[in-house]
């Protein structure tokens, strides 16, 4: 499956953004999908992550409570709502796709697709 990852820009601190996580290539399902960020000087971190099956996520503690994921199976989309943005969310956002229930939410180990990045960048 591709993933072709699209909505990111520059905004302001407080701002908001959402990025989609569009698949296409493959009418097979999928485990659940992630959305990974790496910021400038730092590794890459996960962000979010969705279930597929039952549509349980999970949040990574800097963006708990600002940030939003869902699906659209329909579209096969998922989709990143960030608000209230901060400067430390600069970073590139990739989505990953786990079709076997293998991957690893945590390190992004053992995902079968990944998307080519796109760039967030909050400052004032």
């Amino acid at each position: 499956v591709q993933l072709q990852a699209s909505g990111g820009g520059s905004v302001q601190p407080g701002g908001s953004l959402r990025l989609s996580c569009a698949a296409s290539g493959s009418t097979v399902g999928y485990h659940s999908r992630c959305w990974f960020r790496q910021g400038p000087g730092k590794e890459r971190e996960v962000v979010s992550c969705i279930r597929n099956s039952d549509g349980h996520t999970y949040y990574s503690e800097p963006v708990k409570g600002r940030f939003s994921i869902s699906r659209d199976n329909a579209k096969n989309t998922v989709y990143l709502q960030m608000n209230s943005l901060k400067p430390e969310d600069t970073a590139v956002y990739y989505c990953a796709s786990d079709r076997l229930g293998v991957g690893n939410w945590i390190s992004g180990s053992d995902f079968d697709s990944w998307g080519q990045g796109t760039l967030v960048t909050v400052s004032s």
